[in-house]
């Protein structure tokens, strides 16, 4: 028994100076200070474009000459082909609160454009619900309007000189400035105030360009939306977002613990896209954006939708270019010398 107590001791002991002289394991790594998280998976279809890339295309205000006045004619004169078909094909999108977004609990698309949309058919057919809504990604609203997939493009629009190139734009229906989607804890409220914060715009916008300009130190992460913007915010893969503040807004009310601040960018007009050169349908969608504009539906829809979220503003005011061009008359006094 006392060998055996021996023995125990023994071997406790031996165990405890083998123990004694093993290091201690390191500490776990701290986390790196950086407000990036680059391991987590990016959104699909994202890419990060390093600081300093030129702008594609020029942010200076373009010199829009305007949109079709409406004439007296009638839908069926206007758009027959629309009226034989029975409804009117709209290009939206299904993610952007407050502007066109699916509803979670009917599955109804529902919002500011949706409503703008129904209008138009109202006015075509006298009956609002003959709308066949087709989801359109940014970077395809040109494309869909060209290819004949859509009839009208009703997706924050906003009106460039390149895109007039390539199609028709109604009168705008809405304005919106460009400012910036933060967490309300970060402490930013200007472009001065941004350190080296990535941020983040929707590819196909052209706030990408003004995000290079803006912030040519900065990385930009494009994005296929801009709920994958916010998603990305909210897993620290950007520090804060770029975009017109109606959409924005839509973002800080699905998430309280964000904010838009206050400086505006730039300022934006959406128009409606349209078919180049189908003249009928942009007279008739001008002719609705004129009655919601008179006869206070555009007033109520933008209550109902924006109003709470944004600052209160008037419809825009209406852009049209001449018809026809005319020559101006020559000075009556003029003289024609002959050589």
């Amino acid at each position: 028994m006392g060998a055996r107590k021996v023995f125990s001791v023994s071997v406790l002991a031996a165990l405890g100076a083998l123990t004694a002289c093993t290091p201690a394991p390191p500490p776990p790594p701290l986390p790196a200070p950086d407000t990036v998280h680059d391991d987590v998976p990016l959104p699909p279809g994202a890419d990060i474009d390093i600081p300093g890339l030129e702008p594609e295309s020029a942010t200076t205000t373009f010199e829009w000459e305007g949109s079709l006045r409406p004439d007296d004619k009638k839908p069926e004169e206007r758009v027959p082909d629309i009226v034989k078909r029975g409804r009117l094909i709209v290009g939206v999108d299904q993610s952007q609160y407050l502007l066109s977004f699916r509803d979670n609990a009917t599955g109804e698309l529902r919002g500011f454009e949706v409503d703008l949309a129904r209008e138009i058919a109202r006015d075509i057919f006298g009956d609002p619900d003959k709308v066949d809504f087709r989801f359109v990604e940014s970077t395809m609203r040109t494309e869909a309007l060209q290819s004949g997939q859509v009839d009208v493009v009703i997706r924050t629009m906003s009106i460039t000189r390149e895109r007039a190139e390539k199609v028709d734009f109604s009168v705008p229906y809405l304005d919106s400035s460009v400012r910036m989607l933060v967490p309300a804890a970060s402490g930013i409220e200007s472009v001065e105030d941004v350190g080296d914060e990535r941020v983040c715009v929707a590819d196909g916008s052209n706030v990408v360009d003004m995000a290079r300009s803006t912030f040519p130190e900065q990385e930009v992460l494009r994005t296929r939306t801009w709920t994958d913007c916010l998603m990305a915010m909210q897993q620290f893969q950007a520090g804060f977002i770029l975009g017109d503040e109606t959409i924005l807004a839509g973002a800080a009310a699905q998430d309280p613990l964000t904010t838009v601040t206050g400086e505006a960018v730039a300022e934006q007009q959406y128009a409606i896209g349209i078919p180049k050169g189908y003249d009928g349908l942009t007279r008739q969608v001008n002719s609705t954006l004129e009655r919601v504009r008179d006869d206070g539906t555009w007033n109520r829809i933008f209550d109902d939708w924006l109003g709470p979220h944004i600052a209160s503003r008037s419809a825009p005011a209406l852009q049209y270019r001449p018809d026809e061009p005319t020559e101006p008359d020559a000075p009556a006094d003029t003289e024609v010398e002959n050589d």
